[in-house]
């Protein structure tokens, strides 16, 4: 029963890991290790919630970074 009790814990999945997860996902270099834990330990919605953060906060950092890059050239 220890051992079910560690092995849960060492395969668990912390919000560093997620957010490893995520951006390697994002990114499409994702390890086959790294996905089968996220799909047998992680929730769905938790992805999913956090996937649309993500393309959100890109979405927004390209816009300031062309807005930026656009004033600069004009000036």
């Amino acid at each position: 029963m220890m051992n079910d009790e560690t092995d849960k814990k060492k395969r668990a999945i912390t919000p560093l890991s997620f957010l490893g997860s995520l951006f390697a996902g994002a990114f499409g270099v994702q390890s086959e290790a790294n996905r089968e834990r996220d799909f047998q330990h992680g929730k769905f919605s938790h992805f999913i919630i956090g996937g649309i953060i993500f393309a959100v906060i890109f979405v927004v950092v390209v816009i300031v970074i062309v807005q930026v890059v656009l004033k600069t050239a004009g000036s």
